[in-house]
């Protein structure tokens, strides 16, 4: 192969690569990023604004509560049978959470969906992996101050968490599933994607969400 050819063939190679990043789809098949690690674009933020920054590519999320939610164009951000992959770490004392098939609103705790709790060290005896106030974790599986990856598959009923490729929990929803009083809206169904701002003592940093629809 001539010199000029091969050339040209890497320069192509290069220019795919470098379009396919931009357009936000991850290089393993099939899972796209939701945060372009520049901006906020295709997220909704509700009472307090302020209380998620970005730097240096990270999303910092620190301050009174609010939520961020997905309402860009992926998926129509609305997601049934997905995974979601999530890299975070914890700052010692720290509360977060992932919602998933919830829906925007304008203030107060997420009505709708599921909180996966983000949780290593701060009071709440639920730790990182729970399906808040449904299947709940006690044990601490990751550390602070360490990134790591909460993967969260939902599968037609089922909830699975894995952390670090490790298989944490998993929650599925009975047939016979009536939601207590308060919780009407906490039904696998579907929705969008969250990530929690719980108090200005927590201080909680993501640096990729991406999501892979499943059939």
């Amino acid at each position: 192969m001539k010199i000029k050819t091969l050339l040209y063939l890497c320069l192509v190679a290069i220019v795919v690569a470098s379009c396919a990043g931009k357009a936000g789809v991850s290089q393993e098949k099939g899972w796209v990023k939701l945060f372009d690690g520049k901006s906020f674009n295709g997220w909704k933020i509700n009472e307090h604004p302020e209380t998620f920054k970005i730097e240096d590519g990270v999303i910092v999320v620190n301050g009174v509560r609010s939520h961020m939610f997905y309402e860009g164009a992926v998926g129509n951000h609305d997601f049934r049978n997905f995974e979601l992959k999530v890299t975070l770490m914890t700052t010692p004392g720290s509360n977060s959470g992932i919602f998933i098939q919830t829906a925007y609103q304008d203030s107060g705790w997420p009505a709708k969906g599921f909180e996966i709790q983000v949780n290593q060290t701060q009071g709440d005896w639920r730790k990182t992996g729970s399906v808040y106030g449904l299947k709940d974790v006690r044990e601490v599986y990751v550390k602070d101050n360490e990134w790591y990856v909460e993967h969260i598959i939902v599968k037609d009923k089922t909830i699975t968490v894995k952390l670090n490729d490790k298989v944490i929990n998993e929650y599925t929803q009975p047939d016979d599933y009536v939601p207590t009083k308060g919780n009407e809206k906490r039904i696998i169904s579907s929705g969008t994607i969250a990530l929690q701002g719980h108090d200005p003592k927590s201080k909680v940093l993501y640096k990729d969400v991406s999501i892979k629809m499943l059939p």
